[in-house]
């Protein structure tokens, strides 16, 4: 499965979607995560990390002044914001190769703002519909990509349309 789409109707919905994630996800995924300002890419995230075990007293916020925060859970949770960037230059002085792909999920808000690409095994895109809806689509870039759509396709009901 390369591509797989759904929508969700809340913010508490999108949580679950992004624990959902974060639950089947193991070590080294990156996710690259795009979406309009208010998107929800910050509410997914919060949900990857309650996935990955990250305490709830834990705040997760978006890191857009500090670029990167770390998370303990059971695999950490590195989340990254490039609101403020624009060139891998300025992402590499942050060490983000020796965190992607390593011994935690990589999650970066804002991946389409960087002038070249990043490996990734997975991108979302989320796109604000009326109210609080919002439709997900996932592509999967490699193996581990496609085998976590198909389970996320097993456990989450894909949305029409």
């Amino acid at each position: 499965m390369n591509s797989w789409q759904t929508q969700t109707g809340s913010p508490e919905e999108t949580r679950r979607l992004g624990e959902l994630l974060g639950g089947l996800a193991g070590a080294g995924l990156v996710v690259l995560l795009n979406g309009d300002l208010g998107a929800g890419k910050t509410c997914f995230a919060q949900g990857v990390a309650r996935g990955l075990g990250v305490p709830s007293g834990v705040p997760v916020t978006s890191p857009s002044y500090s670029l990167m925060n770390i998370h303990q859970g059971r695999v950490p949770f590195y989340h990254f914001d490039l609101y403020r960037l624009s060139r891998v230059d300025d992402l590499a002085d942050l060490g983000y190769d020796e965190f992607a792909e390593g011994d935690g999920l990589t999650l970066v808000e804002w991946a389409d703002r960087m002038t070249e690409a990043l490996d990734a095994s997975i991108t979302v895109f989320i796109d604000p519909r009326a109210e609080q809806q919002r439709r997900f689509r996932f592509d999967a870039h490699d193996d581990r990509g496609r085998a976590l759509l198909k389970q996320l396709d097993q456990h989450w009901p894909s949305s029409p349309g």
